[in-house]
């Protein structure tokens, strides 16, 4: 009977061999699918991580140094550092989630260094302080009213990216004139960031960094820090309003922060398939904005580099699980804010040429994409140069900064050489 029963079982028909392969097949796949869906997203994870570091070391100089300028102490720069780091922290944690979504925040680098470029202001820091209340209303606005949004979209690609080529020259000279200054410092800085950069861009700033720090620990003057000293204090800072302020700060970093982030920070996404809706996240990066103001931080937008560390297909083969890069960066960026007293202490003892100079390495890049999309189009190309030119000089007219009086001069010479060809 045994044996009856053993040939029968082993003695299939082809039918149901192939019922049986196939449900074989179909157990395979379900096994697959559910290790697939519960797997842990490790690859996200660290696509997180290194994007909350290289956003984080690559430029904080950047912001330390345009706060400074236009008159925080280093308490309130530090302040103001923390609460950019934590505003960007939330927004890629609370956008990730909510649009399951690589969404990745960051400060406004290009905003940053149009505060190094604007320099002190009659009030000084508070003066500064409403300025960037005001700006970060517009781009809750900008988020809320489209016609708004549609009206910095009308602004000509080639002035605004002239604006803000303009506004990054005079931190891009920086390292040559560092050399000038201080020859062997400022070349191992440049020519690490150089040998780093021809093999993985991404980390050519941060290595600069190390260098900086290498350079202050052999001269003796690396700051001590202990736990307490990394941790900064909050420096609640009463906003003062002036007209000049207003237009030499607050318009100027409205328009680059969404001209040269928000908007290219949308064109990321879409170029990884993700289609999120502008006006929302427009908004919750204006309204953490608003909350980081009163604290010393200038403004925090849509990030578009580190959003292709995040969104791109290095980070997870499955781009469902990659919202989990942008949740990771934002826990990240809320651990360095409430480090950031480090930061802050590194460049109060740091020579200020050699910040300037990692801070115009840092932006190079951006300065030359600014340069280019300026003057492609040969239509555009005079008066966009006369934008540069004007924002980049420095000059001050009323108390209003050249950055405003490029974007006028050149949109100016644009009407003129276009009303002439209509006549």
């Amino acid at each position: 009977m045994l044996l009856i029963c053993e040939r029968e079982i082993c003695d299939f028909s082809p039918e149901m061999s192939l019922l049986m392969n196939a449900d074989s097949s179909s157990s395979l796949a379900h096994d697959d699918r559910t290790h697939h869906e519960f797997s842990f997203p490790f690859h996200a994870v660290i696509a997180g991580l290194l994007a909350a570091f290289v956003g984080f070391a690559s430029s904080f100089a950047v912001v330390v140094h345009g706060l400074k300028a236009v008159g925080a102490s280093e308490a309130e720069a530090a302040s103001g550092l923390m609460a950019l780091s934590i505003a960007m922290g939330l927004g890629g944690i609370i956008l990730s989630l909510k649009t399951r979504m690589p969404v990745s925040v960051a400060w406004s680098t290009p905003g940053a260094a149009l505060l190094a470029t604007t320099g002190l202001l009659p009030g000084g820091f508070s003066t500064a302080v409403g300025a960037f209340l005001l700006s970060s209303l517009l781009l809750v606005i900008a988020g809320l009213w489209k016609p708004l949004g549609r009206a910095v979209n009308a602004i000509p690609p080639a002035l605004a990216n002239a604006m803000l080529a303009g506004i990054l020259l005079h931190l891009c000279v920086a390292p040559v004139t560092a050399v000038a200054q201080m020859p062997m410092a400022a070349l191992s800085i440049i020519v690490v960031w150089a040998v780093v950069a021809r093999f993985k861009r991404v980390f050519a700033v941060p290595a600069s960094v190390i260098i900086l720090m290498i350079s202050l620990y052999l001269t003796g003057t690396a700051p001590s820090l202990s736990l307490a000293s990394l941790i900064p204090q909050p420096v609640l800072i009463e906003p003062h309003f002036s007209l000049p302020a207003m237009i030499s700060i607050a318009l100027p970093l409205f328009i680059v922060t969404m001209a040269s982030q928000n908007i290219p920070g949308i064109a990321v996404l879409a170029a990884h398939d993700y289609r999120p809706e502008p006006g929302p996240l427009f908004t919750v990066t204006g309204v953490l904005s608003l909350l980081a103001t009163p604290f010393g931080g200038h403004a925090v937008n849509l990030a578009a580099i580190t959003a292709v560390i995040c969104a791109g297909p290095d980070c997870h083969p499955d781009p469902q699980k990659r919202y989990v890069a942008g949740v990771t960066a934002g826990v990240v960026y809320i651990i360095f804010g409430l480090l950031a007293g480090g930061a802050t202490a590194l460049i109060a003892v740091s020579p200020p040429v050699l910040i300037e100079a990692v801070a115009g390495l840092a932006l190079i890049g951006a300065f030359g994409g600014a340069l280019m999309a300026a003057v492609q189009d040969a239509s555009e190309r005079e008066a966009a140069v006369v934008t540069f030119l004007v924002a980049a000089s420095g000059l001050t007219l009323f108390g209003i900064g050249g950055a405003f009086w490029g974007l006028i001069a050149g949109g100016f010479l644009r009407l003129l050489r276009r009303f002439g060809t209509a006549a």
